[in-house]
């Protein structure tokens, strides 16, 4: 459904460990990086329409908004714990660990706020 999203933070060179980490343990490439700017995915394009790109960029720190997030897909349960783990050791915080959830049976979730409080999560829906 998504083709892009764009999440702000107030400082790139605080927030890029913190993204650095969670992209790579989901497996995302990082495509790039300016002061104002960081990369992850690949830009869709007319041959690769299912592509799908992350940009974090600069601004003001954003407001506290507990039902805003974002949510990355994990391959497999042991992706979420890596996801949570390398968030945490990155500078995140805790917003709630590894674990089953309450959506479905299947759904295996961990959430996590970056240095500026944006919520984060991945979830594996499959079983095991």
């Amino acid at each position: 459904m998504l083709d892009h999203v764009s999440i702000t933070v107030s400082d790139i060179a605080t927030a890029e460990p913190f993204y650095d980490a969670i992209m790579r343990v989901l497996g995302v490439v990082k495509v790039g990086r300016r002061d104002d700017w960081l990369g992850y995915g690949e830009r869709a394009r007319p041959a690769y329409p299912e592509r799908v790109y992350i940009s974090i960029r600069k601004g003001e720190k954003p407001d506290d908004a507990p039902g805003r997030h974002w949510c990355f897909k994990a391959k497999w349960r042991t992706q979420v714990d890596a996801f949570w783990d390398a968030g945490i050791a990155a500078g995140g915080c805790d917003d709630g660990p590894p674990g089953l959830r309450s959506y479905h049976a299947s759904y295996y979730a961990a959430f996590l706020r970056d240095p500026d409080g944006n919520r984060i999560e991945a979830v594996c829906h499959h079983p095991v």
